[in-house]
C-alpha cells in the first residue's frame, strides 16, 4: 500500500494534522503569498524564510500552510530541504506536522530523507506515542533497500510498544517493508504472529491486513486467535472489520465441513430402483446427521450484529460471509440489509446490485419479498437501471410476471434508449424462462415493431428472432410481418436478423422469400457487411430449395460478393459457390449442401450474464470485473472431513499461579480443552432447560463465555486476565467453594419460584432480584465485555451447574437471540447472580457467599391501578358481524391466564332478532412471540343478550396487532386487537429513594425527554395525575418536592421498569422524562403523554 493511505487515515496523528491543514487553509489571505497572480517562486520563498525563522510560531504557521497545500493537492516537494531541517524541533506541534509532510514526500526525496535517519531513530524512543508512531511511518515510507535492517529493527521494537496506536503503525509498516524487500518474509511473519496475539481492538484490523498481504496461506497462525478475533470483531474499527471478515470467510472454508449438506441430501433420500432393503439400511447407517461446529456457529452469530453497520463495506462483507459459509436456511437475513444499502450513493448501489444479481440466480426466495425495491427510478443512471432489470428478470416467476410485464411496458417508453433496448432483451428472457407468458411477450414485441424509435424496433427484431427459433412452425404470420419491415428498418443487426429468419423459414414463406432476395440484390453494394453475409446465406438457401425462381438472382449476388472490398465476404462467396453450384472441381461436400445450410439449429439459451460470476467471492474486485484480479485469493472447497478443532484451543497460562493463597498447595490436573464437543453438547442441553436471559443479550458462544463474562468487569484486559486465572485455578478447595455458592444460588431460585406460585394466588410479592435489574446496564454495555473473558470454563463450574439444573427446570426456556440494534420487541433481560470465580481467594468467596442479593427486590411491588378507564374499543361492528357486535376494554388487572399476558375483557352483544350459536375464537394470525389465551366457546346468545368474557394476550411488550377470527356457527369475522402502549404496563409501588436509584441506572440511551408548554392551571398535581394515569397504567410515587411528580410501572411481558417524571419549570413549561431500557415503548409513551399534558 502507498504511504499516502497511511498519511491521512490514522486515528490520531494523521487526523490531527489533517484538521490543522484545513485550519491553515482557512487563514490564507487573498493578498499574501497565496495571491491569485503571485508566482510560485515568491510563494515558496516566503515559506522557506518562515521555516528558517527562530520563532516557533512562524514555523508552525508555515507548516500549517504547507500541509494545507498538500490537502488541496498542490505540489510542495521543493520545500523538502527546508522542512526536513525542522525534523528535530522540540515543539511537538511542529514535529507532528513535519512528520505528516515527510510521510507524503519521503519516497520522492529519498536522499534528503536519509540524512535525517538518526533523528527518526531517536524519535522512536520519544515519550509521546504520536511522535513514535509518526517516526515509524516516515521511516517505512523511505523506499531505499539500504535501510531495510533499520526498518526491521524499528518494527520489532514498535510491535512490543506499550501504546496500541504504535503497535497498529508497526502492522502498517510490515506491509511496506514486505513490498520493499520480500526476502524479509520469515522475520515479518514472526512479528505478525506476535501482533495477532494482541488483545487491543485498535491493532486487530491492521495486523490481519498485514497477514493477508504477507502470508495469507499461513492459516496455522489464525488457529489460536480465531475465537479472540470473532469476539473482538464488533469493537474493531470499520475497515478492520472488513479485512477480518474476509479473512475469516477463507478460514472457515478450510476448517469446517459444508453446512449445505443437509440441503443437498434430497437425492440420497430416494431409493435407487435396484437397491435392496439391506443395502438401503447400510447406507442410512453410514450417513451421519450434520452438526455445526461451535466455532463455525460463533463466527456466524458474532457477525450478525454488523449487518446493522452504517458502513456499506462492512454490511457487504458480512453478507458475503453468510452467503459463502452459513446454512442456506440462515442466509436470508442478509437480504434486508443489502436492500437497505440501495438508498446509498450510486457507486455503492452498483456494487450491491451486482452482488444481489449473482445471489438472485441461485436463491430467488431471498429477495422476492423486496421485489418493489428493485423497480427502476427515473433518476437512476443507466448502469443501475440495467442491474435492476437483471435482478427483476432473475426474480420473475408465474406469480409476479404479470406485474413485472406491466412495469417493463413503462420502461420500454424510456428516453434512455440503451435502457429501453435492455428492457426488450429482458422481456425476451422472461418469455423463455416462463412458458405461460411466451405468447404474451411475443405479441407485445410484435406490437413494438410499429414503434417510431428505430433502436426499439431493431432490438425487438433481434429478440423475436431468438424466440421464434424455439417454435418456428407456429409463427409464419410474424415472419411475413417482419419481412415487410425490411423497407423501413436501417439498423444492420435487425436487418440481418430478419434475413436470417426468412432464410431459415424459406419453405414456409415460398412466395415472400424470393421477393426479399430480389430487393436485397438491388441494395447489396450499399449494405453493411453483416447484412451482406446474411444476403449470401439467404441466396444459398433459396438456391437449394427454390432454384427455378432464384438461380439467376443467387448467381448475380455471388458475382457481386466475389469483388467486394471485405475479404470475409469474398471468402464466403467462394465457399458458397463451390458448395452449392456443382462442377467438376466440387468435392464430396456438395452432395450435403442442403443438409449443411438447412440443418436444424439449436434454440439460443438466454442466460444471465451474472451466471458465471458465482465462482468469484462476492464483494471482491474480481467479482465486479468478472476477471481474476491480481492479489485475489480464491475460496477453497469445503473439506470432506473437518480438521482437528483442538488446534483452536488456547493454552492455559501458567503465570496465574500467583493467585494461589500462601501456605496452600494445588493438585495438578490435566489440561482441559477450550471447546470440547461433549462440553458444548452439555451447554446446549443446559441452555434449553434453564432460563438464562443473558444468553439472549450477549453473543457468547459457549457456557464459558457466559460464566466468565458475567463478572461485569468493564476493563477488557482485566477481564481476560481473570478468565485466564479461572483456567489455571483448579483443585478440591475451589470445587468445594463452587458447590457451596451453587447451593446458595439454587436456594434463591427455589425461593423466587415459590413466590411466583404465591402471585398466582393473588398475593403481592417481589418481582425481580436486583441482579435482574442491573442486567439492563450490563446488557447495554459492549458485547466484548462478556466475550473477552471466554477462554475456558473451569471444571468445578460444571458441578455447580448440575446442581442448579433441577430447580431451573421449572422456568420457561430461554428467549431467542437479540442483537445490537434489534430495538423492537425483545424478551426479558436479566443476568443470574455472578458466581465468584476461583481466581478469588477463599476468604473473599466466603464473604461474598453470605450476601443474599435477592432481598433487594422488595423495592418493586405491583400495586393496584390508580385509575381504570371506562373507554371501550370496537372489535366487531354489528353490521359487519351480521348482528353480532363486540367491544373490548383493558381492565388493568393482572391476567389470570399468565404472568406475561395483558388482560382483555370482551363484551359480546346480539343485536339481531335470532339466536347466535357457538361463538368462539377461530384461526389466529399472531406475530412471532405473541401468544393468546382465548375464552371458552359460548353455546348461544339470545336476541338483545350480552355477555362479557376475558382473554389474555402476551403482546411481547409491543403495540403490534393481535389478529384472529371471531366465529359463530355460520360465519367467521376477521378482527384485530391493538393495545395502547399504556396498557402494556402494571403499576409499581416504590419509594422516592428507590425511584432515584433506579433512574440513575437508566440514563443515556435509556432516557427520553420532551418539553411541555401549557397554562399553569393545567400543571396542578391533581390534573397531572389524572392525565398521566388516564393514558398509561402507572403508579404514583411519593415526592418530597412539589414541582416534581413521579410515576412508576413495569412492562407486563419482561418486567422492565418504566419511570416517568414530570418536572415543573418556571412559567408555563415543564420537562417530561421517561427512563426505561425498553426504548421503543418509552418513545411511544412519550409521544402519547406529551399532547395530553400540553393541552388545556
Amino acid at each position: 500500500m502507498s504511504s499516502n493511505s497511511f498519511a491521512y487515515n490514522e486515528q490520531s496523528g494523521g487526523g490531527e494534522a489533517a484538521e490543522l491543514g484545513q485550519e491553515a487553509t482557512s487563514t490564507i489571505s487573498s493578498s499574501g503569498a497565496f495571491g491569485l497572480f503571485s508566482s510560485d517562486w515568491k510563494k515558496n520563498e516566503d515559506l522557506k524564510q518562515m521555516l528558517e525563522s527562530n520563532k516557533d510560531s512562524a514555523k508552525l504557521d508555515a507548516m500549517k500552510r504547507i500541509v494545507g497545500m498538500i490537502a488541496k493537492g498542490k505540489n510542495a516537494s521543493e520545500l523538502f530541504p527546508a522542512v526536513v531541517k525542522n525534523v528535530a524541533s522540540k515543539n511537538i506541534e511542529i514535529k507532528k506536522l513535519v512528520y505528516v509532510y515527510l510521510v507524503r514526500y519521503a519516497e520522492e526525496q529519498q536522499d534528503l530523507a536519509l540524512l535525517s535517519i538518526s533523528t527518526f531513530q531517536r524519535a522512536l524512543k520519544d515519550p509521546n506515542q504520536l511522535i513514535r508512531a509518526s517516526a515509524l511511518r516516515v521511516l517505512s515510507s523511505i523506499r531505499v533497500p539500504i535501510i531495510v535492517p533499520v526498518m526491521m529493527l524499528a518494527i520489532k521494537e514498535a510491535s512490543a510498544d506499550l501504546s496500541p496506536y504504535v503497535r497498529k503503525n508497526a502492522a502498517h509498516a510490515i506491509q511496506k517493508l514486505y513490498s520493499l524487500d520480500p526476502e524479509q518474509k520469515e522475520m515479518l511473519i514472526e512479528v505478525i504472529e506476535k501482533l495477532l496475539k494482541d488483545k487491543s481492538t485498535l491493532v486487530a484490523g491492521s495486523v490481519v491486513m498485514a497477514f493477508e498481504e504477507v502470508c495469507p496461506d499461513r492459516i496455522d497462525l489464525i488457529h489460536r486467535n480465531y475465537r479472540k478475533l470473532c469476539n473482538l470483531l464488533v469493537d474493531v474499527e470499520e475497515w478492520g472489520q472488513v479485512v477480518i471478515i474476509h479473512m475469516l470467510t477463507r478460514y472457515a472454508r478450510t476448517q469446517f465441513v459444508s453446512p449445505w449438506r443437509e440441503d443437498d441430501g434430497v437425492e440420497d433420500n430416494e431409493k435407487n430402483f435396484y437397491d435392496s432393503d439391506d443395502e438401503e439400511k447400510e447406507k442410512s447407517g453410514k450417513k451421519k446427521p450434520y452438526s455445526m461446529d461451535p466455532d463455525h456457529r460463533l463466527l456466524i452469530r458474532n457477525t450478525k450484529p454488523l449487518l446493522q453497520s452504517r458502513n456499506a463495506a462492512v454490511v457487504m462483507a458480512v453478507a458475503q460471509l453468510y452467503w459463502h459459509i452459513s446454512p442456506r436456511s440462515e442466509a436470508g437475513v442478509i437480504s434486508k440489509s443489502l436492500v437497505r444499502l440501495l438508498r446509498s450513493h450510486r457507486e455503492v448501489q452498483y456494487i450491491v446490485l451486482q452482488n444481489i444479481a449473482t445471489m438472485s440466480i441461485q436463491r430467488k426466495g431471498m429477495f422476492e419479498p423486496y421485489l418493489k425495491s428493485f423497480y427502476v427510478r427515473s433518476t437512476d443512471p443507466t448502469m443501475i437501471k440495467t442491474l435492476k432489470l437483471e435482478i427483476l428478470t432473475n426474480l420473475a416467476n408465474e406469480a409476479n410476471i404479470s406485474t413485472l410485464l406491466r412495469e417493463f411496458q413503462t420502461y420500454v417508453r424510456s428516453q434512455d434508449k440503451q435502457f429501453a433496448a435492455a428492457t426488450i432483451q429482458t422481456i425476451g428472457r422472461c418469455a423463455t424462462s416462463i412458458a405461460e407468458v411466451t405468447d404474451t411477450c411475443l405479441n407485445g414485441l410484435v406490437c413494438l415493431l410499429s414503434n417510431r424509435d428505430e433502436i426499439v424496433v431493431a432490438e425487438s427484431v433481434v429478440v423475436i428472432k431468438k424466440l421464434l427459433q424455439m417454435q418456428p412452425a407456429q409463427h409464419g404470420e410474424i415472419i411475413k410481418h417482419m419481412a415487410k419491415l425490411l423497407d423501413s428498418i436501417t439498423v444492420p443487426v435487425a436487418r440481418a436478423s430478419i434475413l436470417w429468419l426468412i432464410g431459415e423459414n424459406c419453405e414456409r414463406v415460398p412466395k415472400i422469400a424470393p421477393d426479399v432476395l430480389r430487393k436485397m440484390a438491388k441494395s447489396f453494394t450499399s449494405e453493411d457487411d453483416l447484412v451482406k453475409l446474411q444476403i449470401l446465406n439467404l441466396g444459398a438457401k433459396l438456391y437449394l430449395t427454390n432454384s427455378k425462381q432464384t438461380k439467376l438472382l443467387t448467381q448475380y449476388i455471388l458475382n457481386l460478393g466475389k469483388y467486394d472490398q471485405n475479404y470475409d465476404i469474398r471468402d464466403r462467396t467462394r465457399f458458397i459457390r463451390q458448395l452449392i453450384v456443382p462442377n467438376e472441381k466440387s468435392g464430396a461436400l456438395s452432395k450435403y449442401a442442403k443438409k449443411i445450410f438447412l440443418a436444424q439449429k439449436p434454440a439460443p439459451l438466454l442466460e444471465s450474464p451474472f451466471k458465471d460470476r458465482d465462482h468469484f467471492q462476492l464483494g471482491t474486485l474480481s467479482h465486479t470485473l468478472n476477471v481474476k484480479a491480481s492479489g485475489y485469493l480464491e475460496l477453497s472447497n469445503w473439506p470432506e472431513v473437518a480438521p482437528d478443532p483442538s488446534v483452536r484451543n488456547v493454552e492455559v497460562i501458567e503465570s496465574a499461579k500467583e493467585w494461589t493463597p500462601l501456605g496452600k498447595t494445588k493438585k495438578e490436573k490435566p489440561e482441559k480443552k477450550f471447546y470440547s464437543e461433549s462440553e458444548e453438547e452439555e451447554e446446549e442441553e443446559e441452555e434449553d432447560e434453564e432460563e438464562d436471559p443473558s444468553d439472549s443479550s450477549s453473543d457468547s458462544e459457549s457456557g464459558s463465555g457466559r460464566e466468565s463474562g458475567d463478572s461485569g468487569s468493564s476493563n477488557e484486559d482485566s477481564s481476560e486476565d481473570s478468565s485466564s486465572g479461572q483456567d489455571s485455578e483448579t483443585g478440591s478447595e475451589a470445587e468445594a467453594e463452587h458447590q457451596r455458592v451453587a447451593k446458595t444460588n439454587s436456594k434463591t431460585k427455589r425461593k423466587s419460584a415459590s413466590e411466583d406460585r404465591e402471585k398466582k394466588n393473588g398475593k403481592s410479592q417481589a418481582l425481580e432480584s436486583s441482579s435482574e435489574e442491573s442486567s439492563s446496564t450490563e446488557e447495554s454495555s459492549s458485547e466484548s465485555e462478556s466475550e473477552s473473558g471466554s477462554d475456558s470454563e473451569p471444571a468445578p463450574r460444571k458441578t455447580a451447574k448440575a446442581k442448579e439444573r433441577k430447580p431451573q427446570q421449572e422456568r420457561p426456556p430461554p428467549s431467542k437471540d437479540v442483537f445490537l440494534l434489534d430495538l423492537d420487541d425483545f424478551n426479558p433481560v436479566s443476568t443470574p447472580v455472578a458466581l465468584p470465580t476461583p481466581a478469588l481467594s477463599p476468604s473473599l468467596i466466603a464473604d461474598l457467599e453470605g450476601l443474599n442479593l435477592s432481598t433487594s427486590s422488595s423495592i418493586i411491588n405491583v400495586s393496584t391501578p390508580v385509575f381504570v378507564p371506562t373507554k371501550t374499543h370496537e372489535l366487531l361492528h354489528r353490521m359487519r358481524g351480521k348482528g353480532l357486535a363486540a367491544h373490548y376494554c383493558f381492565p388493568r388487572q393482572p391476567c389470570i391466564f399468565g404472568d406475561k399476558m395483558v388482560s382483555v375483557q370482551i363484551t359480546l352483544t346480539n343485536t339481531s332478532d335470532g339466536k347466535i350459536e357457538n361463538i368462539h375464537v377461530g384461526g389466529k394470525k399472531l406475530a412471532v412471540g405473541v401468544q393468546m389465551h382465548v375464552f371458552h366457546p359460548i353455546e348461544s346468545l339470545e336476541p338483545e343478550g350480552s355477555v362479557t368474557v376475558s382473554m389474555g394476550i402476551d403482546f411481547c411488550d409491543s403495540t403490534q396487532t393481535a389478529s384472529f377470527q371471531l366465529c359463530t356457527k355460520d360465519d367467521c369475522f376477521n378482527v384485530n386487537i391493538q393495545p395502547p402502549v399504556g396498557e402494556l404496563l402494571l403499576p409499581v409501588a416504590m419509594s422516592e429513594k428507590d425511584f432515584k436509584k433506579e433512574q440513575g441506572m437508566l440514563t443515556g440511551m435509556n432516557e427520553t425527554s420532551a418539553t411541555l408548554i401549557a397554562a399553569p392551571q393545567n400543571f396542578t398535581p391533581s390534573m397531572i395525575l389524572q392525565k398521566v394515569v388516564n393514558v398509561a397504567n402507572l403508579g404514583a410515587v411519593p415526592s418530597s418536592q412539589d414541582n416534581i411528580h413521579r410515576f412508576a410501572a413495569k412492562t407486563v411481558h419482561s418486567g422492565s421498569l418504566m419511570l416517568v417524571t414530570v418536572e415543573l419549570k418556571e412559567g408555563s413549561t415543564a420537562q417530561l422524562i421517561i427512563n426505561t431500557e425498553k426504548t421503543v415503548i418509552g418513545s411511544v409513551l412519550l409521544r402519547e403523554l406529551k399532547p395530553v399534558l400540553s393541552q388545556g
